[in-house]
This record gives structure tokens, C-alpha cells and sequence, in this order.
């Protein structure tokens, strides 16, 4: 009683029921014996029926079975379901109630919260079903629904763990036989059925190979009956087959020969079309350069307009900027004159107002001897006073000391400062100079295995790339470069000259189109050739023959051109410099005056542009730029001068970044050094400020007090009068000369900015002409570059117009050729007809046919039953070989499925087997028995020993052995076992305790609640002859107690013994 009430009280704190798949309520009418019973509500956890025998409790448990869509059998209460219906009734209705809540609810928004199954059972042993919702409508009259939700809700009415009978009970558990014991546990939990299925599955592949193996026998038959058939067509219908192929033959072969001579036309065609192409392209292309000529000489204009507008401004300027220089050097004089009188009378000032000290001393002196009676404490006063101002003077001069240091050294720091940022500023510049120094200088070394490398360390790389996508059939032709690679100086000494002149296109590649320079850019992507890195890109088609430029080209009788100072074999590198640079029009002159003097004389060589000395200098008729380089880069053949050059730079570069690192230390040392002395001078100045504050004040105070006035010395008193009058007038005059100086002093200031800013507007113009003459020689050259492309423009299109011209008569032959080859074929076969084969084919064909056909004589027979029995004999054999091969490859994914699925299989039984032992041990040890589960499943058998109390383990009884309500309680946890493996929302267990004592029916109630208690979501139905009225009223747990039915009674009587009436 007392672990009872501790299980309910478990239960009532975990108020948690099953949403789905429960059983609601019961009602049955003419069922069995009963006319009527029910309608009655189960809990959704515990339910007790209680009652005596023939009340109908089993009455009920079958009513579920059979409600549900079980079997007749399957209750062991009859074999067929009009045995259900009430002696003298004419059908029988069972009505079942599931619980449908929650998220896993079948159709909840057809049925809602319940499902109400009712069953029409006829008297001829036919049954019918309604499926209605909640509300009681009727959602469907089909099994096939009714199965649908039993397997939605896992309910399994023939499964013993779900519903056990007291038959089935009898049958497998109180069966001696083991192999009974097996069947149950293997029924209970499905196995049965999932071994039953595989063997059947079995016999249906062993049948199938069967008919493989018939199918195969019957194939060879009929492959050979076809092979005789096939055999048999083929003589009979190749005379005339061959016969027809003649005919056809004839005919391909008269417009054969009209498809040549088309795709001759053809092709004639498209090479005009081409050639028209190319003649518009070129129009194009002429229109283009001739725009761009336009553009260029149009910014060639502008830039010159630009430069002539800064020059006059320049002029404009030029008198102003005279005029401010005149009035900086006037104002200069007159506050330098200003400047000397003021100082002289400020000497004049100092040396008034010494004798003025000197006279006051005295009348001081005097008062104090002429006067002796003064009291001491007014002389003490006096005393004190003096001692005070002296005191102020000497801290007043020492504060403008220290202003003086102060401003030294703030002007020193100034100094260091300024000098520190301007070696900063040379030591990036050093540093820039170095990291190219040591780049150039690794490439060099590089280059001593690889020229290339020169280049950039990815170049090799890059020309590998090229060279793999031309095998691949990327490029139309391949592309050339570097540029640099293809070229080699005559002279070693104009090196320079030449890298000055030719600059980035050194590096360049030429293309033949823009769909080849698209494959290069993307191959120079992957190697980090991007943006202003990547080398120049010349598009140009190939030209192989050497641009004529005598016409144009710079002559002088000692110096050479770019052109003729250079070894280049390839005549695309040697026209694609002459399109881009002009080097035809460049002389090369190695010393600079001469170079100054050629061409910058009155009459420079003919059709020569610029000059570049040995120096790399470049040089205009008009204008003279010096080389920003100082050694060749890539053209040198000297490598290991190249090298040692570059090695004695970079260690310059290193000591000099050292020497700078120095200075820089040195520099900020005196800075921190100045900036620690200013501290503690403007530290010492705040101290003196502070010391001439309180000794003022302590001299107002003192002269507050009240004194009698001195004795009068008249002469001298009035001398010191008169001198303090003067000083005071000279110190206005001073103060007046003062300002006077400031004000020069501005004056100036503003003259110099006025000068300064008119001069560095002018520098400021100065240096705009500089980028615009750079410019202006850049788009001078972009001109002269136009102008070459156009002239090469017209001279290609001419030369293409004539070739076009031979090509278009050319194509007027091919046309008449075309009709005359036209009317013959038509003559032969007036429809023309697709041939695939050329004339030479087609020929060779029909002088073979023809031999074969006089050779052939065959026999002549049935042609029509021939050719069908050929046909029906085909077809016969595809068919069944289709058949075959389907049924191999069913067979083979069958046999795959099979193997995994029995080991599924396998392994599913060992883990229920387990598990069952493992619950089984559990529950025995609730009472301290002990006992054992042996399968054996390959003989198909279960043996279950238990010992009841602590005894000997090792001794352990068969459960024959025991006594009745031992064995009960051993078969309740076998029971429970079951339950705690399967899955079923609902158990029914038909009088569950009948053959047990107290002691076993209290121990097996308190395992079966706490069973309960732990599966809070599964619904328990148990059948009991006890009437449980030890149990005390719980809503989670439910009696429903039957009485006997009266003679003649129509309803059972029942009632709930629960607190409430149903559950929300």
C-alpha cells in the first residue's frame, strides 16, 4: 500500500499523457452475450477492469481486437466474426474512440482531437467500417483508411505485447515447449513477421533464377533461328537491294559532283566575302587613325596654347614681381635706420636713469644721517622695502634670463627637428634606392642560368604558359616578347641610349589580334601581372616583310639610328618598334655637346625627331632632357660588371642609411636633451614669476603703513624730480620709437610676403610648363606614330584591293562552271538530293556494284513469307533477351538489398535480445530473484530459469520448477520485459494476477505502476478477477468495476472509481 501511494504520488507530479493513439472510450452492442455495454472512458495511463468472470471484461479486450481490424482467430474466442453477433440479433456494433492530439495527430485538421472507429459486424460474418472525427462525421468507409491510421498511431492488435489474451497467454507462456517461448518473444516484437518476410522473398529470387536459367536455354534457340532466317532474307532481297543501291548511286553521283564544285564556289565565295571584310575593317581602321589623328593634333594644340598662355602670364608678372623686389629693399633700409636710432636711445634711457639712481641713493643717504630720530621699526620698514625691490630686480633679471634660454632652446628644437624630417625624408629615398637596387640586382644574378629573368623572375614561367596554350590551340599565333629578348645592341656603348629610347616597350609583347591578347592578359593574371605591373600589349597583325621606311627614315653620314644600331631578326619586333617608337627616326650621337650641337643647330638631320646621347640623355630641337638612368638594365652584356656595379651601390646604399640612422639618433638625443632643459627652465620661471608675485606684494603692504614724510633736501630733491620728468618723457619716446620700429618691422614683413607670393606664383608657372613640354614631346610622338599607322593603313588596303580584285574574277569563272554542272545532274535526277560522299567515293562504289551484280544469281523463292518469318523471329528473340537481362539485374540488386538487410536484421534481434535480458534481470531483482534468458536462434528456442531469493546463483530452476505465483510474477516481468522493448501506445493484459499470492500481485502491481510511471505517454488496460479496492482514487489512475449481469439486464452496469468523470 504505502510504495503504491509513493508511485501515485510520482505519477500525479508528472501529469504528462500520451497525445496520440490511446483508446478513449469503448461501446459495444450485441457483442458476445452483451446487449449492451458500455459507452465507458479509459484513463490515459492506468486502467483497472475489474469484475468476476462473465461480467465482460474479456468481453472488451476482444472488442478492441476486433474493433481495431483484427482477425477473428486472432482472440481465440472463434474462427469466424458472425460468431460475435448475440444469439437472436440479427449484427453486432462496436464503437472505439483514439485519441488524435498534438503534433503527430493523424489528419487533425480532418478528424481533430479524437477518431472514432466503428465496426458493423453482419450476421453473415461481413463487417463494414465508419471513420468519423470528433464531431461525428464521417470522414471514411475504407479499411485502407483504418490501416492508414493503425499504422500512423503504431497500434498493432495482433501483437501480444499490445493486446495478450488469456489464450495467448496459455498458449506461449505457460507453455512448457521453448520453442513457444521463442515464437512469443519473437511475435511480440516483430521479428517473426520480418523472417517470414525474407524467407518468402528468398523462394521468390530462387524462382526467378529459375526462370533465368530457362529464359537462356530458350534464347540460344531462338538466336539461332533468327541467324537462319536473317541468312535466308539476306539472299532473297540482295539482288534487288543492290539493283536499287546502282540506281541511287547514279543519282548522288550527278549532284556529288555539282556539291565540289559548290564547295569550291563556296569557298572563292567566303574568301571575298573576307577579303570585303577585311577591305571595311581597314576603311574602318583608316577612319579610326584618322580620328585619332584629329584628337592627338587637336591636344598637341592645346597643350601648345596651354604653354603659350603660362609664358605670358609669366611676362605679365615680370615687372610687379620688380617693383615689390624695390619696395622689399627700400623698407629693408628704412626700419635698419629706424632700428639703430631706437637702440641708441635706449642707451641714452639707461644711462639717465643710472644717474637718476645714483642722485636717489644719495638724498637717501643724506635723509638718514640728517634725520636720527626716525623710530627703529620705521627704519626697519624702509630697510625692508629696499632689501625687497632689490630682490625683485635681481628675480626680474633672472626670469629674462631664463625667457632668452627658453627661447634658445626652443628654437633649437625647432632646428633638430626640421633637420631630422629632411634626413627622414632622404633615408626613404635611400631606402626606395636600395630595395630597386637589390630587386635588379637579384635579377641580374638570376639571369646568369636563365636571360630571361632580366625580365622579371616570372617571366620564364609565363613564356612556358604561352608556349602550353599554343600547343593547345589558344593563340592564333603565338605572341612575341619580351621585345627585349628579340633585340641585341651593335655597339655595347649606346646600351643605354637604346633603353632610354625604347623604355616599357623593352618588356613589351606583340599580338596578332585582340582575341590573342585577351589569352595573354588572362595567362599574365595568373602569374601577378596585373595593372600597372604588366607588361605592354602591342595588338597588330603579322607582318612578316620589313616595313619600307628609306622615304622616312633619319639619314646622317656618322651616326646611326635606333634601327641600324640594332640586330633584330624578326621583322614583326622590327615593325612593331617602327609603329610604337619611330626608332627609324632617332639618332643615336654618344657624346652630348655634339649631340646639342646637331640638333639644336638651325638646320637639324633630315626627318629626325630626337637625338639620345651615351649617357641616356634626350635630346629636341628646342628642349634637352637629362636620363633618369645611369646603367643599362637589360641589354648589357657585360653581367658581371652589371653585378659588382650593382653590389658596390647597394653597400653605398647600406652605409649611407647607416650614416642616417646616426644623424637621426644623434638629432633625437638633443632633441629629448633641449626638450628636458625647456621643462626645467619653464619649471624655474614659474618658481621666479611666483617669487616676484609674493615679494610685490609683500612691498604694497609694507608701504600701506602709514610714515612721516621724509626731511626735505630741496636741490637735490628737486634734480631727482626734474630726472624722473625726463625719464618719463624718454620712456614715452621710447615706447613711441618702439612702435614705430614694430610697425617698419610689419611693413616689411608684408613687402617680402607680396614679393614672396608674386615670385613663387611665378615658379609655380614655371614648373606647370615643365609636365606640359613632357607632355607636349609625348603627344608630339603619338602624332608622328599616327601618322605612320595611317600611311601603313594605305598602303595595306591598296595592296588588299588588288588581291580582292583577282578573287571576285575568279568567282564569276566558278559560277558558270556551277550551272552547267547544275543542268547535267538535273537531267539525271531532277530533285536534288543530299550526298554525303565525294565523287571519287561514290565512283569507286559503283563500279563495285556493278561487278556484284552480274556475278550474283541467286534463287528465287516465297519473298513475302520470307521476309515475315524473319520479322516474327527478330522480334521473338529481342523480346525475351530484354526479359532475360531485366530479370539479371533485378536478381543482382535483390541479392545486394537482401545481404544488407539480413544483417540489419541480425543485428536488430542481438539488441532486442539484449535488451530484453537486461529488463528481465531488473525486474526479478525487485523481488532479489535471479534468473537467466537463454536464446537460442538457431534452434529457435527461449529458456527462462529464475531463483527465487538470494539462494545459490549458480543453482537456477526452470520456471516449471516453480510455484504458481512465482512463475506468475516471473512471467509478469518477461511481460514487462516485452513491454519495455516494444512500441505500442496502448497494452492490454488480460487478468494479469490470477495465479499469484498477495505478496507476488503487491510486487508485480508495484513494478507494472512504475512501468507506468516511466512511459507516461503509453496507455496500460488490465484485466484483473481482484477488485483493487487497496488502490486509493487517483485521476491517473482508473477502476472500472463490472458487476454480474442480472437475468434478462440489457446494459452491465459499471462505474469509474475515479475522482473525476473524464479527462480534459
Amino acid at each position: 500500500m504505502t510504495s503504491w501511494r509513493i508511485l501515485i504520488k510520482m505519477m500525479m507530479k508528472m501529469n504528462t499523457s500520451a497525445d496520440v493513439g490511446i483508446i478513449e472510450s469503448v461501446q459495444l452492442k450485441n457483442f458476445m452475450c452483451h446487449s449492451m455495454l458500455g459507452p465507458f472512458k479509459f484513463g490515459s495511463n492506468v486502467n483497472f477492469v475489474v469484475g468476476n468472470n462473465g461480467s465482460g471484461k474479456s468481453a472488451v479486450l476482444t472488442a478492441l481486437i476486433v474493433g481495431l481490424g483484427g482477425k477473428a482467430i486472432a482472440t481465440n474466442r472463434g474462427s469466424s466474426l458472425k460468431g460475435f453477433v448475440k444469439d437472436g440479433q440479427n449484427s453486432a456494433d462496436i464503437s472505439i474512440t483514439l485519441r488524435n492530439r498534438g503534433d503527430d495527430a493523424y489528419k487533425a485538421s480532418v478528424y481533430g482531437d479524437s477518431i472514432i472507429v466503428q465496426q458493423h459486424i453482419s450476421m453473415d460474418g461481413s463487417r463494414s467500417y465508419k471513420l468519423k472525427s470528433a464531431a461525428g462525421t464521417v470522414v471514411s468507409t475504407k479499411k485502407e483508411e483504418l490501416v492508414a491510421v493503425l499504422d500512423h498511431f503504431n497500434i498493432q492488435v495482433d501483437n501480444p505485447v499490445s493486446v495478450l489474451t488469456q489464450e495467448m497467454s496459455k498458449q506461449f507462456l505457460q507453455s512448457k515447449n521453448e520453442g513457444d517461448k521463442y515464437k512469443f518473444f519473437m511475435k511480440a516484437t516483430q521479428l517473426e513477421q520480418m523472417k517470414e518476410d525474407y524467407s518468402y522473398i528468398m523462394e521468390t529470387k530462387e524462382r526467378t533464377k529459375d526462370q533465368i536459367s530457362q529464359g537462356e536455354e530458350r534464347l540460344a534457340e531462338l538466336k539461332q533461328q533468327c541467324l537462319e532466317k536473317e541468312e535466308r532474307f539476306q539472299m532473297i532481297a540482295g539482288l534487288s537491294t543492290m539493283k536499287n543501291d546502282l540506281e541511287c548511286l547514279k543519282r548522288e553521283m550527278a549532284w556529288a559532283v555539282v556539291n565540289e564544285v559548290e564547295k569550291q564556289l563556296n569557298a572563292v565565295r567566303d574568301n571575298v566575302k573576307i577579303g570585303e571584310d577585311r577591305a571595311a575593317k581597314l576603311d574602318r581602321k583608316m577612319e579610326e587613325q584618322q580620328v585619332k589623328l584629329n584628337e592627338i593634333e587637336k591636344k598637341y594644340k592645346d597643350i601648345q596654347d596651354k604653354l603659350e598662355k603660362i609664358s605670358q602670364e609669366t611676362i605679365a608678372r615680370a615687372p610687379e614681381c620688380m617693383v615689390l623686389k624695390e619696395d622689399v629693399i627700400a623698407k629693408k633700409r628704412v626700419y635698419s635706420e629706424a632700428e639703430v636710432f631706437y637702440k641708441c636711445s635706449v642707451n641714452e634711457f639707461k644711462v639717465l636713469k643710472k644717474d637718476n639712481d645714483q642722485l636717489c641713493k644719495k638724498i637717501e643717504e643724506l635723509k638718514r644721517s640728517a634725520d636720527q630720530s626716525l623710530e627703529p621699526e620705521q627704519l626697519e620698514r624702509q630697510n625692508r622695502i629696499s632689501r625687497l625691490k632689490e630682490r625683485v630686480k635681481a628675480l626680474q633679471d633672472q626670469e629674462s634670463s631664463v625667457n632668452q634660454e627658453m627661447e634658445q632652446f626652443q628654437q633649437a628644437i625647432e632646428k633638430d627637428q626640421e633637420e631630422h624630417g629632411r634626413i627622414r625624408t632622404e633615408e626613404l629615398d635611400v631606402r626606395h634606392t636600395l630595395s630597386y637596387n637589390q630587386k635588379h640586382l637579384k635579377e641580374l644574378k638570376d639571369s646568369r642560368t636563365n636571360r630571361l629573368r632580366r625580365f622579371g623572375p616570372q617571366i620564364p614561367a609565363l613564356l612556358e604558359a604561352i608556349d602550353e596554350a599554343y600547343r593547345r590551340g589558344q593563340f592564333t599565333h603565338k605572341p612575341i616578347g619580351p621585345l627585349g629578348m628579340c633585340i641585341h645592341p651593335r655597339d655595347p656603348t649606346l646600351a643605354l641610349a637604346i633603353e632610354s629610347c625604347l623604355k616599357g616597350l623593352l618588356q613589351a609583347y606583340c599580338c596578332h589580334n585582340h582575341a590573342d591578347e585577351v589569352v595573354l592578359q588572362r595567362l599574365m593574371g595568373k602569374f601577378g601581372l596585373r595593372g600597372a605591373s604588366r607588361p605592354q600589349i602591342i595588338v597588330s597583325e603579322f607582318w612578316h616583310e620589313l616595313y619600307d621606311v628609306r622615304h622616312r627614315a633619319a639619314n646622317h653620314p656618322e651616326f646611326p639610328t635606333v634601327l641600324t644600331a640594332l640586330e633584330i631578326d624578326n621583322a614583326i619586333v622590327v615593325n612593331g618598334l617602327i609603329d610604337m617608337r619611330g626608332i627609324e627616326t632617332v639618332l643615336l650621337i654618344k657624346n652630348n655637346c655634339v649631340a646639342r650641337a646637331i640638333m639644336q643647330s638651325r638646320k637639324p638631320p633630315k626627318n629626325c625627331r630626337e637625338a639620345f646621347t651615351a649617357e641616356g640623355d634626350q635630346v629636341f630641337a628646342e628642349r634637352y632632357y637629362s636620363s633618369e638612368y645611369r646603367r643599362p638594365r637589360f641589354l648589357s652584356k657585360d653581367l658581371d660588371s652589371e653585378i659588382s656595379y650593382l653590389e658596390n651601390e647597394v653597400e653605398n646604399k647600406k652605409a649611407q642609411i647607416v650614416s642616417f640612422q646616426q644623424q637621426l639618433f644623434a638629432l633625437e638625443k638633443d632633441v629629448k636633451r633641449n626638450e628636458e632643459f625647456l621643462r626645467q627652465c619653464q619649471l624655474h620661471c614659474k618658481e621666479l614669476q611666483m617669487k616676484i608675485r609674493k615679494c610685490i606684494s609683500e612691498i604694497r603692504e609694507l608701504e600701506n603703513i602709514k610714515v612721516h614724510p621724509p626731511v626735505d633736501i630741496a636741490t637735490l630733491e628737486d634734480e631727482a624730480e626734474e630726472n624722473k620728468i625726463k625719464i618719463k618723457i624718454m620712456a614715452e619716446n621710447l615706447e613711441q620709437e618702439k612702435e614705430n620700429v614694430e610697425h617698419l618691422r610689419i611693413l616689411q614683413i608684408e613687402a617680402e610676403n607680396k614679393y614672396d607670393a608674386i615670385k613663387l606664383k611665378i615658379n609655380q608657372l614655371s614648373e606647370l610648363t615643365e609636365p606640359l613640354k613632357d607632355e607636349l614631346n609625348l603627344v608630339d610622338t603619338e602624332v608622328d606614330k599616327q601618322k605612320r599607322g595611317k600611311r601603313n593603313y594605305e598602303e595595306k588596303q591598296k595592296e588588299h584591293l588588288a588581291t580582292l580584285n583577282r578573287k571576285k574574277r575568279e568567282l564569276d569563272m566558278k559560277e558558270k562552271e556551277l550551272e552547267e554542272k547544275m543542268s547535267q545532274a538535273r537531267q539525271i535526277c531532277p530533285e536534288r538530293i543530299e550526298v554525303q560522299k565525294s565523287a571519287s567515293i561514290l565512283d569507286r562504289e559503283i563500279n563495285r556494284l556493278r561487278q556484284k551484280i552480274r556475278a550474283e544469281h541467286a534463287s528465287h523463292g516465297d519473298r513475302e513469307e520470307i521476309v515475315r518469318q524473319y520479322q516474327e523471329a527478330k522480334e521473338t528473340y529481342l523480346d525475351l533477351d530484354n526479359k532475360v537481362k531485366t530479370l539479371k539485374r533485378f536478381i543482382k540488386l535483390l541479392e545486394e538489398i537482401m545481404t544488407h538487410r539480413y544483417k540489419t536484421y541480425q543485428q536488430f534481434r542481438r539488441c532486442l535480445t539484449l535488451r530484453c535480458k537486461l529488463y528481465f534481470d531488473n525486474l526479478l531483482s525487485q523481488r532479489a530473484y535471479c534468473g537467466k534468458m537463454n536464446f537460442d536462434h538457431k534452434n529457435e528456442t527461449l529458456t527462462i530459469s529464475v531463483q527465487p531469493g538470494e539462494g545459490n546463483r549458480a543453482a537456477f530452476n526452470d520456471m516449471r520448477a516453480l510455484s504458481g505465483g512465482e512463475r506468475s510474477f516471473s512471467t509478469v516481468c518477461f511481460i514487462l520485459s516485452l513491454w519495455s522493448i516494444a512500441e505500442s501506445p496502448f497494452r492490454c493484459l488480460d487478468e494479469f494476477d490470477v495465479y499469484m499470492d498477495m505478496v507476488n500481485r503487491r510486487i508485480a502491481m508495484d513494478m507494472i505502476l512504475k512501468m507506468a510511471d516511466s512511459q507516461r505517454f503509453r496507455q496500460f488496460i488490465l484485466l484483473t478477477p481482484q477488485s483493487m479496492s487497496s488502490l486509493p482514487s487517483s485521476k491517473l489512475i482508473r477502476i472500472l468495476r463490472m458487476s454480474d449481469p442480472e437475468r434478462g439486464q440489457m446494459t452491465l452496469p459499471f462505474q469509474p472509481v475515479t475522482q473525476e468523470e473524464e479527462e480534459n
